[in-house]
């Protein structure tokens, strides 16, 4: 016997029972449709991990205030600043897996235009701060290092500040004041939204740094600096080399406690790309037991199928089918009722996902259905129909022919 002809064979004894035939199947396409769901949410969810860190900047890397204790009193996380304009200069300098380099102050203020306000963050930065932070201008140019030098008052806005003072109206070319001081608009950002929920980047504005420093607040450290490396691949030994030449210029000796802290972003991003991938292969696990079932359901009906059929199963060995024929006879049927459940269970599942991204829920990222997640979606439920058919088919094909034709 052929396989095409036993297929055939198979399809015709199925629709003898289409309802039955379809209630079986269920359970398979509900597994296969669940697995394919559930990794696509996993997929989606590390995938906006890695934009939302991408956004951020390019091999990015923060400087950032460190503690002291003294007098067995501990000022913690960022309560001792000895950050200053100086220690950016000589990191880019000075550590060859650095490529950018951008101080940082910051503060908040009221922003004036015409009868207009808003109140945002100003954040003064270096000329590279675009670069580092890989954030392109949507209008206008960027300050350069010859006006962060001279503490310029010129400003860059968010997208939310620009639409705020200006809507419609071109904000470069204009002034604003803040603190009664005039700016004058050189550009503004492209968008680039929420951070994770957590605030809005673009409700911002930057300034350089001295002119922060020397205009807005008068204070004689830097808030942080954010770094750049050349390469993905070089960013932990950037942070050798940030730590070492820090402790240097620090004066710090061995054994003593840093008064700065260096967070590679990398890192960062790594660790919640790693718990992403664990929580996709969590879902698709537990989406997998409806597999299960539905092979479970597979093997339950082929045995019942194998009772009503013992008298035709005796005919068939009677004319001359052998052990093998017959084995193979109901094996496929089971392979049959579960591909065609793993086929729809493949249309349901993306289906499924797409309606899953506009759930309120998963809104924050793309649920992304991958290739890999339906080839092993319908491998798994091609293997359930194998393993769960087979001991049924087994059964039927070592019956007695005698007995197979005697039964009533």
């Amino acid at each position: 016997m052929n396989i095409l002809r036993t297929s055939r064979v198979a399809l015709r004894a199925l629709g003898r029972n289409k309802m039955r035939s379809f209630l079986t199947a269920l359970g398979i396409i509900i597994g296969v449709g669940a697995v394919i769901s559930m990794v696509s949410i996993g997929e989606g969810a590390r995938r906006g991990v890695e934009d939302r860190f991408a956004s951020m900047g390019t091999n990015l890397l923060f400087v950032s205030p460190g503690s002291r204790s003294r007098g067995g009193v501990h000022s913690g996380s960022g309560g001792w600043n000895t950050l200053k304009p100086e220690d950016a200069a000589a990191i880019e300098q000075q550590c060859d897996a650095v490529k950018y380099t951008s101080p940082s102050a910051s503060t908040r203020a009221q922003v004036v235009y015409g009868n207009k306000n808003w109140n945002t963050s100003i954040q003064g930065t270096g000329a590279m701060y675009p670069e580092v932070r890989n954030w392109e201008l949507a209008d206008g140019t960027y300050f350069d290092e010859s006006q962060v030098r001279v503490a310029a008052k010129v400003c860059v806005l968010g997208s939310e500040v620009k639409k705020s003072l200006f809507e419609d109206e071109d904000a470069v070319g204009k002034i604003i004041r803040v603190k009664a001081i005039p700016f004058r608009v050189i550009g503004v950002f492209k968008s680039k939204g929420e951070s994770g929920g957590w605030f809005n980047r673009d409700d911002m504005m930057t300034v350089p740094y001295t002119t922060v420093m020397k205009r807005l607040t008068g204070q004689e450290y830097i808030s942080s600096i954010d770094i750049s490396a050349v390469s993905a691949a070089r960013t932990k030994e950037t942070q050798t080399q940030i730590e070492e030449l820090m402790r240097i210029r620090h004066k710090i000796a061995p054994g003593a406690e840093d008064d700065f802290q260096v967070r590679n972003m990398s890192e960062i991003a790594e660790g919640a790309a790693q718990a992403t991938q664990i929580m996709t292969i969590l879902l698709g696990s537990i989406a997998s037991i409806s597999l299960l079932v539905g092979g479970i359901g597979i093997m339950n009906i082929m045995l019942v199928s194998v009772t009503e059929r013992i008298r035709e199963i005796g005919i068939r060995m009677a004319v001359g089918a052998r052990q093998k024929d017959i084995l193979l006879q109901f094996l496929t049927e089971a392979i049959v009722l579960s591909v065609l459940g793993g086929l729809i269970g493949v249309f349901f599942g993306i289906g499924l996902s797409k309606i899953l991204h506009y759930v309120k829920i998963f809104s924050e990222f793309k649920t992304t259905v991958s290739p890999s997640s339906i080839i092993m979606a319908f491998g798994f439920s091609a293997s359930v129909g194998i393993f769960f058919g087979f001991y049924p088919a087994r059964k039927a094909s070592r019956l007695d022919p005698i007995e197979a034709l005697r039964y009533e």
